[in-house]
């Protein structure tokens, strides 16, 4: 195949210079055939891979960036486009308690054995005698057209040595749209228990992935049908079936919710709003209730789900930080919209939502629209119009009372300043009272009608004043 460009010049000069072979593998060949754009490029070198690596990095004049990884035998070098990785061909034998291969020296054939699938075990000639030339001894580019994944080796043995390649594999097929050969994903189920060894922040990153794919239902129902979900997801497990009393079920929440999350996910590539509409009905399982002559219910599952977030987040290595707090509010949420779009809808409740959503109210009625999964088309288009009249509510009182991201107009240091008084239950009650007045209409969201009122609602409770308003204003 032609390989254009410069840096592949530049790559076979170096096998020229240093007399050593060197092959494109991985990822980025299986791209090329896949017509994906991939900026990581693997460059396999039979020999010192970081003794190459230099020699490409002196000659090549578009290197923005060097590093050696002396303890995993690898060279980095960056350029404007691309992010190059240097390894010397190797073997691997793995310790059954650890994920840390012990390396050694091998060949080519040997080398692309060890990898996942076989689609990833393809390689090209960097070299004078087979440049550009497509090495396959796995059959990858047959799987590649069949769109399936397989292992170079018998799969137990590729997942048993790297219990993460199960994840990978569930994570390809979500990504790239292929299925899993029925042996592969056979031993994916038979290995599950191996991914105890590996640590949550690797599993993470594949399940972030997955969750950013296209249509991620098929990555989360691929973990739930082999067992995997059970052991990195409970919560998410969890969710899913069917329960019956007196022969009435509620729906299953696990498929719901990869129905809800495909349908946001057409909308967003926002990976912690995405993280959010998986996580939007996380509680039901823990507040389902069968109240006979109402059927199941599932009161309260928003706060309680909206309770869960940490601790998942937490298990799982997710950022503890404003992220968390967001998908937090976004599940304590989900179903407010809704609620107002069916009960009727005051300026007060209107306020009060824009205040509370802040800065994700926009990414709330995208998580509220993607929750909509009933099959009555009638009933579907009454929802998403209420939906859209709540939404053109919001937008009116919003332009009108400037509410987005609102702080109150006056604060508990103007209180504490007007009064003279230090922190004291006092302030909390005249804040509250003002923050109410306002959201409920009843005071203007501005400086001086906040003042007023706080004045009026202080000398109510027996406080005299020791600044005017107009010293306020100033």
């Amino acid at each position: 195949m032609q390989l254009e460009g410069l840096l592949f010049q530049q790559l076979a000069a170096t096998t020229e210079l240093t007399g050593t072979e060197a092959y494109l593998v991985g990822g980025f060949v299986r791209d090329i055939f896949l017509k994906r754009n991939s900026k990581d490029i693997d460059v396999v070198v039979l020999g010192d891979g970081i003794e190459f690596a230099k020699t490409f990095a002196n000659q090549f004049h578009e290197v923005h960036d060097f590093a050696v990884f002396k303890n995993f035998g690898t060279a980095m070098v960056k350029t404007a486009s691309f992010e190059i990785e240097f390894v010397g061909a190797r073997k691997e034998s793995y310790n059954r308690n650890s994920r840390k291969p012990i390396v050694s020296p091998g060949t080519l054939e040997e080398d692309l054995s060890r990898r996942d699938f076989t689609v990833n075990a393809l390689a090209i000639g960097l070299n004078k005698h087979n440049f550009g030339q497509l090495l396959d001894p796995f059959n990858g580019m047959e799987h590649l057209q069949e769109q399936l994944l397989k292992t170079p080796l018998e799969p137990g043995i590729t997942f048993d040595d790297d219990p993460l390649r199960m994840m990978r594999a569930i994570r390809f097929a979500a990504q790239l749209n292929f299925h899993i050969h029925e042996e592969t994903f056979a031993a994916i189920k038979a290995y599950k228990n191996r991914m105890q060894i590996v640590s949550f922040e690797r599993i993470t990153e594949e399940l972030n992935k997955i969750i950013l794919a296209k249509q991620p239902s098929i990555g989360l129902q691929l973990l739930h049908d082999s067992g995997l979900l059970s052991l990195v997801f409970p919560e998410l497990m969890a969710m899913s079936g069917i329960e019956y009393v007196h022969g009435k079920g509620h729906k299953d929440n696990f498929i719901h919710t990869l129905q809800v999350l495909d349908q946001g996910a057409a909308t967003t590539n926002n990976l912690w709003l995405r993280w959010a509409i998986l996580l939007h009905d996380i509680g039901k399982p823990v507040c389902k209730k069968y109240i006979p002559g109402d059927g199941w219910t599932f009161h309260g599952h928003e706060d309680k789900g909206s309770r869960m977030v940490s601790r998942i987040f937490r298990r799982l290595k997710l950022p503890l930080n404003e992220k968390m707090k967001y998908v937090e509010q976004l599940v304590a949420m989900h179903h407010r919209p809704k609620v107002l779009a069916e009960e009727g809808v005051t300026d007060a409740a209107i306020r009060r939502l824009i205040v509370d959503a802040g800065d994700a109210l926009d990414d709330l009625f995208t998580l509220c629209k993607a929750d909509m999964t009933t099959k009555s088309e009638e009933k579907l288009k009454k929802y998403r119009n209420n939906l859209d009249k709540v939404r053109e509510l919001v937008n009116e009182v919003e332009e009108r009372d400037a509410l987005r991201n609102w702080q109150p107009p006056v604060t508990g240091e103007d209180i504490m300043r007007c009064f003279g008084i230090g922190p004291s239950k006092q302030v909390g009650e005249i804040k509250e009272a003002l923050r109410e007045a306002i959201l409920e209409g009843q005071v203007k969201n501005e400086r001086l009608a906040a003042l007023e009122f706080m004045l009026a609602t202080a000398q109510s409770k027996g406080m005299e004043p020791v600044l005017t308003i107009a010293q306020l204003m100033n």
